[in-house]
């Protein structure tokens, strides 16, 4: 049986009291857990923001030092236009609400301010366990990550300007399609019916496809139309090209790590003191799981203990767990991450294998170990912690369609931008390195 959160049964005898001492100590237990509630998601929404500079710092370090400028101007750039296509557009598009048909809305700008009855709908608990601007500033640390896993998988020949306008549009406009559809209550909520209790459910609890798989696969498009970097694969096979800070991309791991408790801890939107803490040690477990097993498989695959495939590892261990955090057990979730750090490495492999460079394993690490995470909730999900019927069907259509959504609006999109306006840069900038020949400086002055 599920255990009672320790907060909210304190809460509940407390509420008892209510027949004795009135209206007035109900309404004070009532605000006390929304504060915390409200509190809760405020702090997760931080964590999420600080992902944003363990991206930078792990595409920084597993780059050449000649691109660092670039990445990190791609990395605030996308993090701001993040923020504000969301709050123009994203948001409301994401969570229509009202007339929805469940497959497209239209977004619009979100409400600057509420008065009367609007404040008390959406600035206290009779909006949720949370207000509207913890709601908006939560969802919006999400959505700059879609771009910001292309970004690293395009990095080091990609033109910068290209990329700004693919980013803008991939956040603003496309992103929000597809949350829209399980998040926003679109088909895949409803594709197994409104008895939730009884017919199998698409569950993604924080957005192992609907973020990871969803940026991975839009990043895979745009690799296939960019090419890969000069010199990678020649005739002889293939040229690594090595990371210029495994020190910088060993930060950026640890901090994505952190962010992650906020990212998958968040997304309970409470402050339960059981479902959260469940979800954290679910959320660690994977992560270590998935960082254990690369060490090991990648010391057997390629002869020697691989630093950069074990914090890939440990990146995939946690991109599998994030669509089962609440509905997988923490032994099983242990084995999810172990399974997606393995599946991790032989991905990367592969992609080198037919030449689709990624610079970063961001395809592999999101978009392979993304679907993988979110038909892991099927094998390994309980219908009692996830509170509804699970079928493998109904996680293997929303991953594929999240999926293909996203690669084929990504393939058009970029393949229109090549045509418009090139997404290359020439071979001499490439040679150069993008700091010189986009931003006029060097990253490290020597």
């Amino acid at each position: 049986m599920k255990l009672k959160s320790t907060l909210y049964s304190l809460l509940a005898l407390l509420s008892i009291g209510t027949a004795f001492a009135g209206d007035e100590t109900a309404s004070a237990i009532a605000d006390t857990k929304f504060i915390i509630d409200n509190l809760w998601i405020l702090i997760s929404a931080a964590l999420v923001f600080i992902m944003h500079l363990g991206f930078a710092s792990v595409e920084s370090g597993m780059c050449q030092k000649k691109n660092t400028v670039n990445i990190m101007f791609k990395n605030v750039f996308i993090v701001c236009i993040g923020a504000i296509g969301y709050m123009l557009w994203g948001f409301n598009a994401m969570y229509p609400g009202g007339d929805f048909v469940g497959y497209f809305a239209a977004g619009s700008p979100i409400s600057s301010g509420f008065t009367g009855d609007d404040h008390a709908a959406n600035l206290t608990n009779a909006y949720a366990d949370y207000t509207y601007w913890s709601d908006f500033i939560f969802q919006a640390m999400f959505a700059a990550t879609a771009a910001t896993i292309v970004s690293g998988a395009v990095a080091e020949r990609i033109k910068l300007s290209s990329f700004m306008v693919y980013a803008a549009i991939l956040v603003t406009f496309l992103y929000p399609i597809t949350g829209s559809w399980e998040w926003g209550g679109g088909w895949l909520n409803q594709f197994g019916g409104e008895d939730k209790d009884n017919t199998a459910q698409f569950i993604d609890f924080a957005g192992s496809s609907l973020v990871h798989a969803f940026g991975g696969f839009a990043a895979l498009a745009a690799v296939i139309v960019l090419g890969p970097r000069r010199g990678k694969y020649t005739k002889e096979g293939i040229k690594p090209i090595l990371p210029s800070n495994l020190p910088v991309a060993n930060i950026g791991v640890f901090l994505l790590f952190l962010g992650w408790f906020g990212f998958n801890g968040g997304s309970v939107l409470s402050a339960d003191p059981e479902s959260v803490s469940r979800v954290f040690v679910t959320t660690a477990m994977a992560g270590f799981g998935g960082g254990f097993a690369s060490i090991i498989m990648s010391w057997i695959v390629l002869k020697k203990p691989d630093l950069s495939m074990s914090l890939n590892g440990m990146l995939a261990g946690l991109v599998g767990i994030t669509a089962g955090a609440g509905a997988i057990n923490p032994f099983n979730a242990l084995f999810v991450g172990i399974i997606a750090g393995c599946i991790c490495i032989f991905s990367v492999l592969f992609f080198d294998k037919i030449k689709i460079d990624d610079p970063v394993g961001a395809i592999s690490v999101h978009g392979v170990c993304g679907i993988f995470g979110t038909l892991a909730v099927a094998i390994f999900g309980e219908k009692e912690l996830a509170g509804e019927a699970i079928s493998f069907s109904a996680q293997l259509t929303g991953t594929l369609s999240i999926s293909a959504f996203a690669f084929v609006t990504s393939l058009i999109l970029f393949s229109i931008l090549k045509l418009v306006m090139g997404v290359r840069v020439d071979e001499e900038e490439e040679v150069a390195g993008l700091d010189v020949a986009e931003h006029g400086v060097a990253a490290y002055n020597e």
